[in-house]
């Protein structure tokens, strides 16, 4: 979430300073180093959310046992993995790969 989060502050600066600097903040995000950061930051930030979802099931008092646990986290992080997986297809479907 480090990295993603210093590109994102990276993007928006850019975006403010102008057109050369946003065009390097493209030029890395591009690249296969920030395309991975960016899948990365979009998995961790989707497992958090997904990972939140499971605190509120349990705020609620279920999900105690312990094959319940068990599943409730595995589900999470099979959630957050199809759940990224299906943003970036969305994400490429639209934007056409760029």
């Amino acid at each position: 979430m480090y990295f993603g989060t210093l590109l994102l502050a990276w993007w928006l600066i850019a975006a403010a300073s102008g057109p050369t600097a946003y065009a390097n903040v493209q030029a890395f995000t591009g690249s296969i180093i920030g395309k991975l950061i960016l899948f990365g930051y979009t998995w961790a930030l989707l497992h958090h959310l997904v990972s939140g979802m499971r605190y509120f099931v349990w705020d609620l008092g279920y999900g105690f046992k312990a094959n319940e646990r068990e599943a409730l986290t595995w589900g999470a992080l099979i959630a957050g993995i199809s759940l990224t997986v299906l943003v970036w297809i969305i994400a490429y479907a639209v934007g056409g790969g760029r």
